[in-house]
């Protein structure tokens, strides 16, 4: 019998404050998971506007612990309620002067598995990341899910191939990479590196990024968030470029053995031969 998972994403536009963002959220699984979904991703730093474009101390206020603070013990609640494994995106607080830009990930019954921290921290114009976050240092887990084994890597950190491939190697099989990234600036990027990234490391990411513009920042957030398989094929059709969309998927899992077997890029792998790929 196929393994076939139904996987979900939101992109979304901003809609002036937390909780109403949370709320809008909040519908959007209750309707995946009422279409069949059984894994659902949300955008980056999904219940706060894109604070990045401008470097303001008044922002530290959308930053919350993780797993303990609101948001992610209400999705722990939405997880429960709706059977679904649920991908959080927030802006965390450690302690005093240590934040992160993170993602809790949620199993179908509530219970919180961890979390991913962004590694890599642009600092460019309209992206002052470096202002609110320190790099992650929580590695690079892949978490088993009541649907199979899952992994995150955050917006910039998608231009960067060797986290894509330490997660391949840690066993993920489906690879979320919540988004806020704009038009005009790597937009001809945006379906071509997660497509490739699925392809080298043989597994389906979904590729989430916001839409719309923000009271922040000229920002223009381009949606077009997609799913796509270990041969690099899209899943269906790509989101809306300027509208609000929830995507829902039939992901089939058996499709990465099918093309591990066939292209056999782990098996050819040259590890002994990287040293030089990490050198300062």
């Amino acid at each position: 019998m196929a393994n076939v998972v139904r996987a979900a994403l939101v992109q979304a536009t901003w809609t002036g404050d937390s909780e109403s963002m949370v709320a809008k959220h909040e519908e959007h699984a209750r309707e995946a998971a009422r279409l069949g979904a059984r894994i659902i991703g949300f955008q980056e730093v999904f219940n706060a506007p894109y604070f990045c474009q401008v470097q303001e101390p008044e922002h530290y206020r959308w930053a919350e612990p993780v797993p303990d603070g609101p948001t992610v013990t209400r999705m722990r609640e939405l997880a429960r309620e709706t059977g679904m494994v649920i991908v959080v995106p927030v802006f965390e607080v450690e302690q005093s002067g240590f934040y992160y830009n993170t993602a809790a990930v949620i199993d179908a019954d509530g219970s919180y598995l961890g979390k991913y921290r962004k590694h890599h921290i642009p600092q460019v114009a309209g992206f002052w990341e470096k202002y609110y976050f320190r790099p992650g240092n929580a590695g690079w887990p892949v978490f088993d899910t009541a649907v199979g084994r899952i992994g995150v890597y955050i917006c910039y950190d998608r231009h960067f191939p060797e986290g894509w491939r330490q997660l391949g190697l840690n066993g993920a099989q489906l690879v979320f990479n919540p988004s806020a990234t704009s038009r005009g600036l790597s937009a001809y990027l945006w379906q071509l590196e997660q497509p490739a990234a699925a392809v080298a490391n043989e597994y389906f990411v979904a590729a989430i990024n916001r839409v719309g513009q923000e009271e922040y920042g000229d920002n223009d957030f381009y949606g077009t968030s997609y799913f796509v398989d270990p041969r690099g094929r899209f899943v269906g059709d790509v989101a809306s470029d300027t509208s609000e969309e929830l995507l829902v998927r039939d992901l089939d899992f058996d499709l990465i053995e099918e093309v591990r077997r066939q292209w056999a890029f782990y098996r050819d792998r040259r590890p002994d031969a990287y040293e030089g790929l990490v050198r300062p």
